[in-house]
């Protein structure tokens, strides 16, 4: 990037802060998560650090926090607020524990002892007493000056009016607002027309801001305390440790945060972090992450702090789940039912832990809904397992010469017409032998839903198509080992093990067979919807009477089977009286593939638990796998759905959840964690 180029990068990232930060810190209505933020932020501070001649003193780099409302008195801290740095990776907690040693002249294998906290997602304040007695609670503010908010503090319940000593001291804690009570706040704004607050950290926020202390009375507000910033010396407060002024508030009647730990190593930190993360959905109060200290004040005080932060301390934050980042171009895949995706290649960004470099823009109708243009500065979500998603453009950020994009009207791989058909969002390469759409069918009829075949991943599915030795899927179980040994990357116990994963599958049950045939609009669930039908009527689905079975029901028949509609029903029909797909299907049992003999009670293991709930599943299980949750569901009469909506019934919740969890607390779906869920099997 040339420094011309850096100038206005810069200059469009700072006003879009500006934008941001009055709207988060000043007015307490956020346009923009945190996450996403903290991402222009961050290419702003790197922008400034490549080419340092473009800091200016009013860029958000530059300050420490946001500006007071200007509605309540002003109060000058009397020691400096000072923000953490944070870091997202192991990493980069590693580097701040190298800094500390070097900053201390310690040994590089020497184990410091440091304090382990959770980090708070709420307000950070400071609370001033005299003799005992609750004097001034203050804002946070710019780090130097902050609002008096006594009046809105006063009546928080977990704030001590009076400590157990009559000590001279000033603390700081974090204010926030216990989940549940947020939920409840928001639905009651709701029906008496007021203001609805988009997170816990915002409505604590705006009401501690109340000029009226009744509101902030009826709100359910509450503390933790982690600090001492200044007190009159005695002979009972003299703490050398984090860990002693933690144990001190308690002694003084502050309410503390029962889970930190201390710690000897900074590679405990990553164990305390993997904990946390574990128990993060159900402490009932939002955090962020933990906070890593330095437990000697000693020492605290030797490394003291830089212009923003304290040397002392890192902020070891939950991976963001969203970011911002580039659309460097718009690209077009065809999927294996020849439908075309336009997919945005970004500049690449970690978000939810991961590198994203390319999002799906799904169809013509989300691009013109969003008016991405390559170009574009945009916010990628993505939590979980979930695929990358756009979800927001900045149009502030723009040039001038971002470039619009419209839909290929030829296919890009084999350059057939291209047709959007009446009252679908999709585009379809008209050409059904594409090349393309049966290269995806492979990677779909490899996968877990389907045959599941170990090893045989897209790389080697390419180097068996680009090799000559497969055309189709059914071709995969002819394959011998001297077919595999001559390619690349195969060696002769590569080639067994492939051969052996293949033989392992060659039975397969009639639901996933289906499934793996690649028929447009049938997934996994439609799969199991039409063979449980089946065999409930009576038949038993077997290798000799498949094709007939299928070829025997009408269009009518599979339409009124429960969650299968006339679309669907048409596609399947046809699907199976055409001539090709039935000699496809043929040459599955030709090279030995075998469907189970499916027994008419597949699902009457009937549970009025589960029988017509619908279930969503997110984090991981440990006493089974997903593909085995999601099969004792469908045994018992249920089905599983890939997204939570109002027609959820149940969200199991394993180890770490991802945005399904918050989303379903969001819509007020039922949660149920890996015990209930066993408990409901039974």
């Amino acid at each position: 990037m040339t420094k011309t180029e850096a100038k206005n990068r810069v200059e469009k990232l700072k006003k879009q802060l500006w934008v941001v930060d009055q709207a988060y810190y000043v007015l307490d209505r956020p346009i923009m998560s945190d996450a996403a933020r903290d991402s222009l932020k961050d290419e702003l501070e790197k922008l400034e650090k490549e080419f340092p001649e473009l800091i200016t003193s009013d860029s958000p780099t530059q300050r420490i926090g946001g500006k007071a409302l200007g509605k309540f008195e002003k109060i000058r801290h009397s020691v400096p607020k000072y923000s953490l740095d944070d870091v997202f990776s192991f990493e980069e907690v590693k580097d701040f524990d190298a800094r500390v040693k070097r900053f201390l002249n310690l040994d590089k294998k020497e184990k410091i002892e440091y304090t382990a906290e959770l980090k708070i997602d709420g307000l950070n304040m400071t609370f001033i007493y005299k003799k005992g007695l609750l004097e001034r609670a203050v804002t946070r503010g710019d780090g130097v000056v902050g609002e008096d908010v006594t009046h809105t503090v006063r009546t928080v319940k977990s704030v001590p009016l009076k400590l157990k000593e009559a000590a001279d001291i000033e603390v700081g804690g974090e204010i926030y607002m216990p989940i549940k009570s947020f939920e409840k706040m928001n639905e009651l704004n709701k029906k008496r027309g007021e203001e609805v607050f988009a997170n816990p950290r915002n409505a604590a926020a705006g009401t501690v801001r109340q000029l009226d202390p009744a509101v902030a009375a009826e709100r359910d507000l509450q503390a933790f305390f982690y600090a001492i910033y200044s007190q009159q010396p005695t002979i009972n407060n003299q703490q050398k440790t984090q860990w002693e002024v933690l144990n001190y508030l308690k002694e003084l009647g502050f309410r503390v945060e029962n889970h930190y730990q201390k710690i000897k190593g900074i590679e405990a930190a990553k164990d305390f972090f993997e904990e946390i993360k574990k128990i993060r959905g159900k402490l009932g109060f939002e955090i962020d992450g933990i906070v890593i200290k330095v437990n000697n004040l000693d020492w605290q005080e030797r490394l003291g702090r830089t212009a923003k932060h304290v040397r002392w301390a890192a902020a070891y934050k939950f991976a963001a789940e969203q970011a911002t980042t580039v659309v460097e171009d718009i690209l077009v895949q065809v999927g294996r039912t020849g439908i075309l995706t336009p997919v945005a290649v970004l500049t690449p960004v970690v978000v939810a832990g991961s590198t994203v470099s390319r999002a799906t823009l799904h169809n013509e109708d989300e691009i013109a809904r969003l008016d991405v243009r390559i170009g574009d500065t945009v916010i990628l979500q993505k939590a979980g397992d979930v695929i990358p998603d756009i979800v927001e453009v900045l149009p502030k950020m723009r040039t001038g010469k971002e470039q619009k994009f419209m839909m290929p009207k030829r296919c890009p791989v084999c350059n057939s017409a291209v047709e959007r058909k009446t009252g679908e969002a999709g585009h379809y390469c008209t050409n059904k032998n594409c090349f393309a759409q049966n290269r995806e069918k492979l990677y779909h009829f490899a996968g877990r839903p389907c045959f599941d075949i170990e090893g045989l991943g897209p790389k080697i599915i390419d180097q068996l198509l680009d090799s000559g030795l497969i055309e189709d899927a059914a071709d995969i179980f002819a394959l011998q080992k001297g077919d595999l040994e001559p390619l690349e990357r195969f060696a002769e116990k590569s080639a067994d093990n492939l051969i052996q994963a293949i033989d392992a599958r060659r039975q397969i049950s009639p639901a996933r067979f289906i499934n793996a045939l690649g028929i447009r609009h049938v997934g996994e669930e439609t799969a199991l919807l039409l063979t449980s039908r089946i065999s409930a009527n009576g038949a038993r689905i077997n290798p000799n009477n498949f094709i007939s079975i299928l070829q025997g029901l009408t269009v009518e028949e599979l339409s009124q089977i429960e969650g299968i509609g006339p679309v669907v029903a048409e596609s399947i029909f046809d699907y199976f009286h055409n001539s090709k797909n039935i000699k496809f299907i043929e040459k599955f049992f030709k090279n030995g593939v075998k469907i189970e003999n499916q027994k008419p009670e597949i699902r009457n293991q009937k549970s009025k638990e589960i029988t017509g709930k619908n279930f969503v599943l997110t984090g991981s299980l440990s006493s089974m796998s997903r593909e085995e949750a999601k099969e004792k569901i469908r045994l018992l009469g249920g089905r599983v759905s890939g997204a939570v909506s109002k027609e959820t019934d149940f969200v199991v919740a394993g180890e770490e959840p991802g945005s399904k969890f918050t989303k379903a607390k969001e819509l007020k779906v039922k949660i149920i964690d890996e015990q209930d869920f066993l408990k409901l099997l039974e």
